[in-house]
This record gives structure tokens, C-alpha cells and sequence, in this order.
């Protein structure tokens, strides 16, 4: 019953498709589309490449077996995402680790002086090779961006391919044209030999399904004291505390594009007469157990940074503790559903985006409607039953796919950071409760 729900709202959410387009791959980058009763056969351009030579680094970090495969050395420049690199962008067949940019530079051996994280293309020094600790080496080697490319229908009838602007990391979907309809994303990611099933998002929703969002007037109901105070045009403290994702100053134009400026912006054009305030308290890397047992007079310490700021509003975003289990939710959040409520403040908390497909346990970036994490599902349950306000991001990420967008494009750091779109999926799941 749940499956069908899914399809209809799908189908009732197509404001231009009269229905999703069909897309069977024929060749290794050829794809046949059906849509409307008319069949054609469109052809993707595969990954282009861009060649580095003599790309020189002022020594070569030792390798590090037990680190991230994005923290194991070295990351080429060509292949960095912020401060991570893109998994599979590297052709690891190319990679040259040389002592200079001389036609007679030494060309070191992988596995005897360096060690190679092929899918992540880091390169780290091995301590009984050739290469000295303070050493420059240079890289040659060639790798692949990021693109989205449009299968669209154009004005004149006709299937076409616009092709996407390639970038190391998250790629914006390709500009149509005027008069196209978006019929479908095809997703390249990385150094793909062919396309497959996993690279073809047909389009079969145009935006987040108005019947899946918070029932009407849920702010009001959920959080009346806050609610009042906005729409009184009254002081409004509110408390965006979380992790790096709320820290989000990896974002560009932070100070609008985080989620909590975002949200914030527009709250402000629904109440302009209030006064709202806006305090951010985030620590990257780290979750609700690292504030609690930050002693007193430490700069993240829980009681010092949340609790005595006395916001009205506090909203939590915590991706970092997506490996808690209910138990632990019930535990925890509800310490701080005692503690928020005996200092007067209400509480929305915002679900998780999407990270890393392995890190969910998931193998694919489509058919993904439904969190797999146990922390998600028991923050639903808990909020239900405790009548807390739910901000659904990962909901909401979870149906990107429907809307041809692979979320992991919306990675900045190829991992876990969202990028301003990524960023306005929180505000938008914060602002529909008003």
C-alpha cells in the first residue's frame, strides 16, 4: 500500500509530464527514450578528460592505512573536493610519481616507494621507499569531473542531449534551452567505462510532494510560544546547534547560505515585524555526546553554549549521531526534551541529508524514498510521540532521485557537506512547519 502511495503522489506531483519518460540503455553510451509514444535513440558524450603534467607538491605525505581513503596521502589537485577528494575520478592507469618535471626525473613505483588509494586517489609515501620524507615529487595524470547531462524534448518536437558543465565535485543539472522539457538526468560520475541503470534518473517528480509535507498550521501547534512571539512581532532568540554541516562555513556566501541563514531570511519575510535573532553553536566532527562531556568552562561544553543562551527556539541538526539506535535517541533527546523545556524553549528537530551511499549501507542513489538509518526512523517515532516539531530534511533527500538529482552531487566535499542547493533542502523542510 505504501509502494502505491509512493506512484501516485509521483504522478499527482508532474506539473509538465503527462508521464515519466522511458529510458533503455542500447549501447555502451547510447540510450533509447520512449515519451509520449514516440521512441528515439540519443547519445551521451562519455567523461572528457583533463591531462596534469609536472603537477608539483612540496613533499609527499606518508601513507596512513587506517585513515578515510581520502585522508591516505597526498590528493591531487585535479581530483580535490574541498577538503576531500572525488572517489573515481582519478584514471588510476595514468598516475606517474615523479623526483622533477626533467625528461630524467626518477618515475617512482607504486607499492615500493608510494602506495595508491586507487578509488580515492591519494597517493602516500612508503617509509622504505625512495621517496625522502621532505622530498618534492610531481604527479602526472589524468582524471575525469563530475556532469549532469538533460535528455530533454525540445520545442520542436525532437529528443535531445544538453550536456552539463563538468566539476570536480557537485555539478548543477545542464541549462536548458528555451522551450525544452526536462525528460530525464544522466549521471556521470566519475571514470565510467559505460552507463548503466544507476547513471539514468528519469524525471517523475518536479518538486517535493505537497502531500508529504507537515500538516497545516504545524508551528503553530507545535511550537505555539515561538509562534506567538513571530507573529506579535516580538524578540525571537533562536539556537541553530549541531555539527559541521551547521557550522557551514565551507559553504560559499555562508552567512546567507547556510541553512540556518536560509531559513532565518524567509521566516523573516513570513513575520517581518518580528525580531528574530539568530545564534549559531556547531562543532564539526563531533555530536550531542561531545557536548555532553565537554567539562565546564569549555568552549562547546552543553550547559555553557546551549542551555544558558535561554533561546526561544532551539534546532538541532546532528548527522553525526546518525549511528545512535533508539534506545539511545529515546535516552539522550529526551534528556534534552526535560532540559529545553525547564528553561522555557521549544525544540524542532531537523533529520539528517543523505552522506555517502556506503555509510547508509545503500548501493544505489535511486529507488532510496525511505531512510535506511535506525537514528532517522527513531527521531520520526520520537518526535511523533513526544510532539516535537520534525523538520524532515532526509525525507526530502530521499526523493531527490524522483526529481533526477543524485544527491551525492550535492556533496561539496564529496562525502557528507552540502552545497547552498544542498543547504536549502533543511530550510525548506524548517519553513514548510510554518
Amino acid at each position: 500500500m505504501k509502494k502505491m502511495l509512493f506512484v501516485n503522489l509521483a504522478l499527482l506531483s508532474l506539473s509538465v509530464l503527462a508521464a515519466p519518460a522511458q529510458l533503455k540503455l542500447v549501447g555502451d553510451f547510447d540510450v533509447e527514450v520512449t515519451y509520449n509514444g514516440k521512441t528515439g535513440v540519443v547519445h551521451i558524450e562519455q567523461p572528457s578528460p583533463f591531462v596534469v603534467a609536472n603537477e608539483r607538491h612540496a613533499a609527499l605525505a606518508d601513507y596512513r592505512p587506517n585513515a578515510g581513503g581520502w585522508m591516505r596521502g597526498t590528493k591531487p589537485i585535479g581530483i580535490t573536493a574541498q577538503e576531500c577528494t572525488t572517489r573515481n575520478a582519478l584514471k588510476v592507469e595514468t598516475l606517474k610519481v615523479k623526483s622533477s618535471d626533467q625528461a630524467d626525473a626518477i618515475i617512482y613505483e607504486n607499492g615500493k616507494d608510494y602506495q595508491l588509494t586507487p578509488d580515492w586517489g591519494t597517493v602516500g609515501r612508503l617509509p622504505n621507499g625512495r621517496i625522502q620524507a621532505n622530498q618534492p615529487v610531481y604527479f602526472d595524470y589524468t582524471y575525469v569531473k563530475l556532469r549532469i547531462d538533460a535528455v530533454v524534448l525540445t520545442k520542436n518536437g525532437a529528443f535531445a542531449v544538453r550536456t552539463g558543465v563538468p566539476h570536480q565535485a557537485n555539478p548543477s543539472q545542464a541549462e536548458l534551452l528555451d522551450g525544452d522539457v526536462r525528460l530525464a538526468n544522466i549521471w556521470i560520475n566519475g571514470c565510467i567505462p559505460k552507463l548503466t541503470d544507476e547513471n539514468l534518473f528519469p524525471i517523475l517528480e518536479t518538486e517535493f510532494p505537497k502531500e508529504l509535507r507537515p500538516a497545516p498550521h504545524a508551528a503553530e501547534k507545535l511550537i505555539p510560544k515561538t509562534y506567538a512571539k513571530l507573529k506579535n512581532g516580538e524578540k525571537v532568540k533562536i539556537l541553530a546547534w549541531g555539527d559541521s554541516v551547521t557550522v557551514g562555513t565551507f559553504v560559499p556566501d555562508w552567512q546567507h547560505n547556510r541553512w540556518q541563514n536560509q531559513f532565518v531570511e524567509r521566516l523573516q519575510k513570513l513575520f517581518p515585524q518580528a525580531q528574530i535573532e539568530l545564534v549559531t553553536e556547531a562543532w564539526g566532527g563531533y555530536n550531542t555526546a561531545s557536548y555532553l562531556a565537554q567539562p565546564a568552562g569549555q568552549i562547546h561544553n552543553y550547559n555553557e553554549t546551549v542551555l544558558a543562551v535561554k533561546p526561544d527556539l532551539v534546532i538541532s541538526e546532528f548527522v553525526n549521531d546518525a549511528g545512535l539506535n533508539e534506545q539511545v535517541v529515546y535516552d539522550r533527546y529526551g534528556k534534552f526534551l526535560s532540559d529545553f523545556t525547564a528553561i522555557g524553549a521549544e525544540w524542532i528537530i531537523l533529520t539528517p541529508h543523505y552522506v555517502r551511499p556506503d555509510w547508509m549501507g545503500l548501493t544505489s542513489e535511486k529507488n532510496i524514498d525511505n531512510d535506511p538509518r535506525g537514528y532517522v526512523v527513531a527521531l520520526r517515532k520520537f518526535a511523533a510521540e513526544k510532539n516535537i516539531a520534525l523538520a524532515d530534511a532526509a525525507m526530502r533527500y530521499g526523493r531527490l532521485w524522483r526529481q533526477g538529482i543524485p544527491y551525492s552531487s550535492l556533496m561539496m566535499n564529496a562525502i557528507n557537506h552540502p552545497n547552498p542547493f544542498g543547504m536549502k533542502m533543511f530550510a525548506d523542510a524548517l519553513i514548510d512547519l510554518f
